[in-house]
């Protein structure tokens, strides 16, 4: 389990890899603009990022497939997501502004080209 909070390659990211063999764990801080990666459970990144200083309202819980293309490296779905208080009913992020907020943070922490 790692926060990242400054550009790392994909191949740092796939060097990570211990739960699954084509998927990574994330937890994306949306205000702070940091995501900690790589652990079997999504709460348990949240949980981290907590310690760290997050706040609940700003984490949302993604999967990251590095071996996928680039419009399929990022799935907006995971049980720490399941939030009514905040207009989001199921496991997958709903809200398409939020979805874009955590892929352009995504992008700018994951070089995915390299």
């Amino acid at each position: 389990m790692e926060i990242v909070k400054s550009r790392i390659t994909k191949k740092e990211l796939i060097a990570n890899i211990r739960y699954f063999k084509t998927m990574i764990k994330a937890v994306v801080d949306v205000k702070r603009r940091i995501i900690a990666v790589e652990d079997e459970l999504h709460s348990d990144l949240e949980v981290y990022l907590l310690e760290d200083g997050s706040e609940q309202e700003d984490i949302w819980g993604i999967n990251l497939y590095p071996y996928q293309n680039r419009d399929n490296f990022i799935e907006y779905t995971a049980l720490v997501n399941i939030r009514p208080h905040q207009n989001n009913q199921s496991m997958e992020i709903e809200d398409f502004n939020l979805r874009k907020k955590i892929e352009d943070i995504v992008f700018e922490l994951i070089d995915y080209e390299s």
